[in-house]
């Protein structure tokens, strides 16, 4: 190998012009191919094998319902609950008129079926107390149906609160309750409303009073996606956002939208990494080039690496856009490897030429023999470095698998281009020749390394120290599984389900189950409901009321108790200024005086009006009664409700839980809620195996979590355990030497432990984007290691591998490995900045096991000197 590394470098020497002209040439029109074919995907999911059996299971439920796949998830915040109601409900019109950028849009709780068979889907004991309250409350409902203004509550109020009326004081004071915290709200919120569906239903009656999630209504829609484009969901949110804007459901107004689902967090996700990963990128390039000139002190040993780097990086990237097609989160850090690895290959060879120039060699003769002396050596580092990243391609992890196949193809183009390229770029820019010196730190490596061979024995005591300390620490090492885990949480989408995870009636790790036919996922559903592990199992059977007889008996009691305001005449005509104003004084002379059971509401309400301000009696009166009509409208639809069936059920509701076409017509859906919160890593997997051990077909959220973070341990495992093996056997094959082989697998070894150590003491876990750590390790470690021992068998004298150019190119390659996997930390995307923190552990950690522990196990093998 030295002979034909000497030979082809020779061959370069002799015609620069022509090679470098060829090398460019061919990186232009790989950039070219990679620019125009390489995409992003950003799917966790799809970075493992397709054949895996949940993901076939999967892929059954997405062809079932396809309306599932890809949908948008819209929560509509309003003033209150009856105006966010009919905001999603104006909006799901809207959006339903644009049939050329969705194909369907469902309002799970609302729409003209539940406002009127509402009140059905309350048991009976709620309905009833809903009944009595309805009931009690019929003289006020009357009164203001006659006039809902502010002039009409005042004389409400005023004659209630006179002493010798006969209105039940106990109903009263919720509404002076509800009425006092609106009041009190206006001046600050002008948005504020007074709830009548709360009040109604016995819950707090002020917008203070409901939760974020009694204002809050949804809406799922099925964007029509554009795969051609980088934001395949931008039409979709943009058609929401325009529509929203034109029904006035702006913030200005008192609304709020939210916007989220897995298709568009992958869109915002891809948005995220393409801006990390160019920001970090041009970040980590100008650090590399800054350690490599503050180490090699000469631009025209620093520019021949950076092209040559940056040639290596766009034949690589044409490469893996003719390769796979496509990247994704693991595979898109492969430029970071391999600026890394190639720079480690470069370094070393420079300060080899360098080195012999410094001997009195002429330009073209230090070419040669460096290439003569560092062939061999890098040609194992590429085979070695390789063989770690190739490790991974067999495996069911599809993430590791293709960044295997792209990083280990890497390192051949790496070894080809610093042996080509680099040469013919040194040959048309000499620089001087000269030993390089690398400052202070280079000194303190050297003197670090002398003092390793004189405290051989404490070195490998403390080694040994550390590895069993390690040892105790790496089974309590963790995998994160969790895919949200590694989104921006900053990202619009993901943002959005963060806040509305607190909202009982999202349930983004629910599972799913395929059934054949209702009877089937009837029984299925008995059996799961059944798990201590599942709150509620979902079938199209859970939205027919039971004891419907009942309830309709009660419905049709209230009504006939009701009856009055269903054929009421309109009402009076709004008030002027002057009425308004004069109603709000006399309201508040009624409660100066009031009886002494609701004095403390009524004293609450009067500070409240004596607070106002700048506040009007108009803007007072829309804040009260609003909501009224409408409230009073919907709780008149729901007391005509009628007997519901399967059959009366809406046809997109039915849709969402029976397959209505394909191959799988008439399978069923069963949705299974877990009981705890599967956010807890521990309750996930409990989850996982209940509802497996019940129903193996089951899919969905917390089983891909689940599985997908057990296949990628395993492939883990199997390609780390292979790697070594074929390191191990390609180093006895070239080394001849167990021994030697020994001394490089065990620097390695012990920084592997302590990485893993390292990342359970600094709560540092594993995910899918930071676990190519060990099988980075793998390759940096066993090239520096390679390099070392190689060097000391060539000089003979361990004494020497402290001065010359060996240690002092490892140390810079450190650096500037350092510095481009450094800059990933920095990342706004949080798999690529743990990625970049762990990465960076892990090299401060190997360095320090090469540069002090490899001498002083060379020096208790006789390969170096012990003083």
């Amino acid at each position: 190998m030295s002979d034909l590394s000497a030979a082809w470098v020779n061959r370069v020497c002799r015609r620069p012009v022509l090679v470098l002209f060829a090398c460019l040439a061919l990186a232009g029109g790989m950039l070219w191919i990679a620019a125009t074919s390489l995409a992003i995907n950003t799917s966790t999911e799809d970075m493992l094998s397709a054949e895996l059996p949940w993901r076939q299971n999967n892929r059954a439920v997405d062809s079932a319902f396809p309306q599932l796949v890809d949908s948008l998830t819209i929560a509509v915040e309003g003033p209150d609950a009856v105006a966010a109601e009919d905001a999603a409900e104006r909006l799901a019109r809207a959006l339903r008129a644009e049939e050329k950028v969705f194909h369907s849009v469902l309002l799970p709780e609302g729409g003209e079926f539940f406002r009127r068979n509402g009140l059905l889907y309350l048991s009976t004991e709620e309905l009833q107390a809903e009944s009595d309250r309805l009931a009690a409350a019929q003289p006020l409902l009357a009164a203001l149906q006659e006039d809902p203004s502010l002039r009409g509550l005042a004389a409400l109020l005023a004659q209630a609160l006179d002493s010798g009326s006969e209105t039940r004081l106990d109903d009263l004071a919720p509404l002076l309750e509800g009425l006092a915290a609106t009041a009190a709200a206006l001046p600050r919120d002008p948005h504020a409303r007074l709830s009548w569906p709360a009040l109604f239903s016995g819950g707090p009656a002020s917008g203070e009073g409901e939760s974020a999630a009694d204002r809050r209504r949804f809406l799922i829609a099925k964007p029509v996606i554009d795969f051609a484009s980088l934001e395949p969901m931008a039409a979709g949110v943009a058609a929401v956002e325009e529509a929203a804007e034109d029904l006035g459901l702006t913030e200005a107004e008192g609304y709020r939208l939210r916007l989220t689902g897995e298709a568009l967090m992958l869109q915002d996700e891809l948005v995220s990494v393409q801006t990390g990963i160019g920001v970090v990128g041009l970040i980590s390039g100008l650090l590399v080039a800054f350690v490599l000139f503050a180490g090699l002190r000469s631009w025209r040993l620093v520019l021949p690496i950076l092209v040559t780097l940056v040639a290596g990086l766009a034949w690589t990237a044409g490469f893996a856009a003719l390769a796979v097609g496509e990247l994704n989160l693991i595979s898109v850090a492969f430029a970071v490897l391999f600026i890394g690895l190639s720079v480690d290959f470069g370094i070393h060879y420079t300060l080899r030429v360098q080195e012999s120039a410094a001997a009195g060699r002429d330009q073209s003769a230090a070419l040669t023999e460096a290439a003569a002396l560092t062939g061999r050596p890098l040609l194992l580092c590429a085979v070695s470095s390789a063989l770690a990243f190739f490790a991974f391609f067999p495996t069911a992890y599809r993430g590791l698998s293709e960044l295997g196949l792209i990083a280990g193809t890497g390192m051949f183009i790496a070894l080809f281009l610093n042996l080509t390229l680099l040469p013919a770029l040194m040959r048309l820019l000499p620089a001087p020749a000269g030993a390089v010196h690398l400052g202070p730190l280079a000194a303190a490596s050297a003197a670090l390394q002398r003092r390793a061979g004189r405290h051989a024995g404490l070195l490998a005591g403390i080694g040994v120290a550390l590895a069993l300390a390690a040892a105790f620490a790496v089974p309590q090492a963790r995998f994160d599984d969790d895919p949200l885990n590694l989104r921006d949480p900053d990202s619009p989408s993901v943002a959005a389900l963060l806040e509305l995870l607190d909202d009982p009636r999202v349930s983004p790790y629910s599972a799913q189950v395929l059934a054949d036919g209702l009877q089937a996922a009837r029984a299925e559903a008995a059996r799961l409901e059944a798990l201590p592990e599942v709150a509620a199992a979902v079938t199209l059977d859970a939205f027919v009321p039971a004891d419907q007889a009942v309830k309709l008996d009660i419905i049709d009691q209230t009504a006939l108790l009701l009856s009055p305001l269903f054929t009421a005449p309109p009402p009076l005509p709004a008030p002027d200024g002057a009425e308004r104003a004069a109603a709000l004084e006399r309201l508040k002379g009624a409660l100066r005086s009031p009886p002494a059971e609701i004095a403390e509401e009524a004293a609450r309400l009067a500070g409240a009006l004596d607070g106002l301000g700048s506040v009007t009696p108009a803007q007072l009166e829309a804040a009260w009664l609003g909501g009224f009509e409408a409230a009073l409208n919907r709780v008149l639809d729901a007391l005509e409700a009628q007997p519901v069936t399967l059959g009366d059920l809406p046809a997109e509701l039915r849709r969402r839980y029976e397959a209505a076409a394909g191959p799988e017509k008439g399978k069923m859906l069963i949705e299974v809620i877990p009981e705890e919160d599967l956010r807890d890593p521990a309750a996930r997997e409990r989850f996982v195996a209940a509802v497996q051990a019940e129903v193996p077909n089951v899919s969905g959220v917390p089983v891909t979590i689940v599985e997908a973070g057990w296949a990628v341990v395993t492939a883990f495992v199997e390609a780390t355990l292979l790697a070594l093996c074929a390191i191990s056997l390609l180093l006895l094959l070239v080394l001849r030497s167990p021994l030697d082989t020994l001394l490089v697998l065990l620097p390695l070894s012990l920084a592997a432990l302590l990485t893993v150590a390292a990342g359970v003491v600094f709560d540092l876990p594993f995910n899918f984007a930071n676990v190519i750590v060990l099988p980075l390790l793998l390759g940096l470690g066993v090239d520096s290691g390679i390099h070392y021992v190689m060097r000391a068998r060539e000089e003979k004298a361990g004494a020497a591998a402290a001065t010359n150019s060996t240690p002092r190119a490892i140390f810079l390659s450190a650096l500037t490995t350092l510095a481009s996997f450094g800059a990933l930390s920095i990342s706004q995307h949080p798999g690529t900045a743990s990625m970049g923190l762990l990465l960076t552990v892990a090299i401060v950690i190997t360095l320090i096991c090469v540069l002090a522990f490899l001498p002083a196990l060379l020096a208790l093998a006789g390969r170096m000197p012990r003083g």
